[in-house]
């Protein structure tokens, strides 16, 4: 059956949104290729959306042709400002943006664990509250926020874990009582730097891969087909516990103890540095990254061969995952991410990619991080513009335009 005349525009309106979105500001001509409207149906959607305040003319294509120059279309940039944090162990970073992701203001603070929860909770808050009043943001719409641990998918909050301290808990909540007006949505860390590889890093040319999470702790987030997968309790890629052979005995439901967290976690890689005499690279947290971003640059220059041993043996441990990752889902790609996996870069990735084919008979290409120490705020803001997209613009259209 047809579509309605009022169906077909608003399909045809959030086609057109979400291009802009994607692709930046776009001529009725460019618009009209992409979307495959005709020029009068292009019109009237400009025409529509200018009027409903969400796109404007933001400039000139310059194009070199007779008559004036086409009109470029942009999305109205401060319809709503966002904001996304970076939680950790120990700290916490915040970005606010416009509704293009244009960053407007950003700000770190660090949280130690004898702060208290209280305490820490509202200097998280405080920040957030500064940053936006410095990026001239009178209220927030959508706040993302990227912690450690596992959210539940029925309450979308934090579950309760020994390891990781009671403000990361409470901060969503607090956020939520202190900025009533916006949303705020909560997301595993490793699952948000997983999009923003996905998008704008490691992973842009793949559908399908696997983020190997090496920091503090260990962890994965799950690509398929171009989704996210989080599993039947929101736990899927928690490696972390997966039995390892070899470790003095097998992990618990509370305790990743003899799991691969034995072999790869900051505190196993720091010693394993020891073991080999490598000395960390100063002001580099955690220490366990600049034991490894050190004995990268002494491999890379030929200077010992402790340090290609040590990255040899950290490799060897790091295959270990790899391969049972690769054994279960087959993702062709692997892209290695955390503190140390982005100290290690291509020279730990190629190494690891050299073992795990010893290991396992699919071929599995390991890559390094390609956006530093911001994937997870970036993969925040990401998901705050989702969100705040689908709410302003209505879900993006299914199917062909009309």
């Amino acid at each position: 059956m047809a579509a309605s005349p009022s169906t077909a525009r608003a399909i045809n309106d959030r086609l057109a949104l979400r291009l802009l979105q994607q692709e930046g500001p776009l001529t009725a001509g460019q618009l009209k290729q992409l979307t495959g409207l005709s020029r009068p149906t292009v019109a009237d959607l400009a025409e529509r959306l200018t009027a409903a305040g969400l796109i404007t003319v933001v400039g000139e294509a310059g194009e070199q042709r007779r008559g004036p120059n086409a009109k470029l279309y942009g999305i109205v940039a401060d319809r709503a400002h966002l904001a996304a944090l970076d939680v950790r162990t120990e700290g916490v970073a915040v970005v606010v943006s416009d509704l293009v992701g244009t960053v407007l203001a950003e700000a770190s603070a660090p949280i130690t664990v004898d702060t208290g929860t209280g305490p820490a909770v509202e200097r998280a808050v405080t920040l957030v509250e500064r940053t936006a009043k410095e990026a001239g943001a009178d209220r927030l719409h959508t706040v993302g926020v990227g912690a450690p641990g596992l959210v539940d998918p029925a309450s979308g909050e934090l579950r309760d874990s020994e390891g990781l301290p009671e403000w990361h808990r409470r901060l969503a909540a607090a956020l939520q009582e202190r900025l009533p007006g916006a949303r705020v949505s909560l997301e595993n860390e490793t699952n948000l730097a997983a999009l923003a590889e996905q998008r704008d890093g490691a992973a842009r040319d793949r559908d399908t891969f696997v983020l190997l999470w090496l920091g503090h702790g260990t962890g994965a987030a799950v690509v398929l087909d171009g989704a996210l997968r989080r599993g039947a309790s929101g736990g899927m890629g928690e490696i972390g516990f997966l039995p390892v052979p070899g470790t003095p005995g097998l992990p618990s439901a509370t305790d990743c103890g003899g799991g691969f967290h034995s072999l790869a976690s900051s505190a196993a890689v720091a010693e394993l540095a020891g073991e080999y005499g490598i000395v960390a690279e100063p002001d580099v947290h955690p220490a366990a990254a600049g034991a490894v971003r050190a004995a990268t640059a002494r491999a890379r220059e030929e200077q010992g061969p402790a340090a290609a041993r040590f990255l040899d043996a950290l490799a060897g441990r790091i295959a270990v995952g790899v391969a049972s990752v690769a054994a279960l889902l087959d993702p062709g790609c692997v892209v290695l991410g955390g503190e140390i996996g982005r100290a290690g870069g291509e020279e730990l990735a190629a190494r690891v990619q050299e073992r795990t084919a010893r290991m396992s008979p699919l071929p599995t290409e390991v890559r390094a991080s390609a956006l530093g120490g911001g994937a997870v705020l970036r993969g925040a803001l990401l998901t705050a513009r989702g969100h705040a997209q689908d709410e302003l613009f209505g879900p993006a259209a299914q199917g062909h335009a009309h």
